[in-house]
């Protein structure tokens, strides 16, 4: 008898610790539901970071960094955020989990974007001053190669299977502002083509597949020139060109490849005035326009591809646009002149498995002990601790950042003229 009601006494025991890890699961499953991703904006004459909780358009925290932050970028897994210093000629490495600098690594002069790869084991630098690309060991956090590329480079872009990394080069005044992009084999770090694009080409960025590149061409000389050149990435050659009308700033594609966000300034001498234009990948022609505010540069699609983060480097705020409905729902105040986004990845898919294997342990193997959740779940429960930690501190700093900066912000390269977003800021802090 006693035996009988130890069994019974044992299978309740296990049924009840059964039924407490599919609660958890079932917790940690909804919670993933309403997680959403961090964006990360570099605020050029603030020296810091400022971290936008996607899910409530609020910046939870601001990170100091170096001396005039440009291009950033997140890794794949989304526990670094790496960030070009272009005066200071470093990159700063932020640990997302605690939103704080971990490590710098010096590079070449005047640095400006970087891409990560898609394993997350190398970073790619692009070097303005000595024509250059930096190639980071993201494991060591050291250099481990330089590759020339063409004359002074601006945007990069990974493709999606980590083989090749894209380069724009403006071409600078020597070579009347031609254009090209270099196609670099990450294998060999050398370059394995160049493709000639538009005049003062500047950004680029390649389609979730692979298929395509497209490279920003802000004609310098004449705006209603500019351009989108489309990179066949099979064939190294331009089989399209979008005529933007306008002076672009930035790029970004859909995940779903069937569209591009071009952030645009409009045609005029002391014009800031800015939008983005939406263009359908698949008849290659603008189909929507949407205003923002002013001198807009940098620009992200979420991963869900719901919405485009578009930063204002003359507003000092980055613009939120519903691309369903394609147009502007939040505006959210940042540092000052701000210049770059990068968004993290979701990691819905490798959170769900391991929910998905929790419940599974619990109902076929009632003996199960523990449930250890994946290291994804735990940076998100620290990023999110994090925001709701950060607020009243971001109140303080979002907007007013290092206002030492301002002294000596005016950019000393006169090629600046040429680059991106910053060259609608010149002209606002030159008027």
């Amino acid at each position: 008898m006693k035996e009988v009601t130890s069994n019974k006494a044992y299978r309740e025991h296990t049924l009840i610790r059964a039924f407490g890890i599919t609660a958890l699961a079932i917790l940690i499953l909804v919670g993933i539901a309403g997680a959403a991703p961090f964006a990360y904006i570099t605020n050029y004459d603030s020296n810091n970071i400022s971290v936008i909780d996607t899910a409530t358009n609020k910046v939870t925290t601001t990170v100091d960094v170096g001396y005039h932050p440009a291009g950033i970028a997140v890794t794949p897994d989304g526990t670094k955020a790496y960030v070009v210093n272009s005066y200071d000629d470093t990159v700063s490495i932020i640990d997302t989990t605690k939103n704080k600098v971990i490590d710098t690594v010096k590079v070449e002069t005047y640095p400006q974007e970087i891409a990560v790869s898609p394993d997350g084991t190398k970073a790619y630098v692009t070097s303005f001053s000595n024509n250059t690309v930096s190639v980071i060991d993201t494991t060591t956090n050291k250099v481990t190669a330089t590759v020339k590329v063409g004359n002074f480079p601006m945007g990069v872009s990974v493709s999606p299977d980590g083989k090749k990394a894209y380069v724009t080069n403006s071409g600078g005044d020597s070579t009347n502002f031609t254009g090209t992009v270099s196609v670099i084999d990450t294998t060999t770090n050398n370059v394995a083509a160049t493709i000639p694009t538009g005049n003062n080409s500047l950004r680029i960025a390649v389609s979730p597949d692979g298929t395509k590149a497209y490279v920003m061409n802000s004609n310098i000389y004449r705006s209603s020139t500019a351009t989108i050149s489309v990179i066949d990435t099979i064939t190294n050659e331009v089989t399209a060109t979008v005529n933007i009308g306008s002076i672009p700033r930035g790029v970004a594609v859909s995940p779903d490849g069937k569209k591009v966000y071009v952030a645009i300034q409009f045609p005029g001498p002391d014009s800031l005035t800015g939008a983005v234009d939406i263009i359908d990948t698949a008849t290659n022609t603008v189909t929507a326009t949407v205003p923002v505010e002013r001198a807009p540069c940098g620009i992200e699609v979420t991963p869900d591809g719901t919405r485009v983060y578009v930063v204002n480097y003359a507003s000092h705020t980055v613009s939120v646009i519903d691309t369903d409905a394609s147009r502007v729902t939040d505006t959210v105040k940042v540092g000052i002149y701000p210049t770059g986004v990068a968004i993290e990845p979701i990691l819905d898919s490798d959170m769900t498995d391991q929910s998905i294997k929790a419940i599974s342990n619990s109902t076929e193997n009632t003996g199960v002990e523990e449930t250890n959740l994946s290291s994804s779940e735990e940076i998100n429960a620290v990023k999110l601790n994090n925001s709701n930690n950060g607020d009243s501190e971001s109140n303080n700093s979002s907007s007013g950042g290092n206002e030492s900066s301002k002294n000596n912000s005016t950019p000393g390269f006169g090629l600046l003229r040429s680059l991106g977003c910053l060259y609608g800021g010149w002209k606002l802090r030159n008027k």
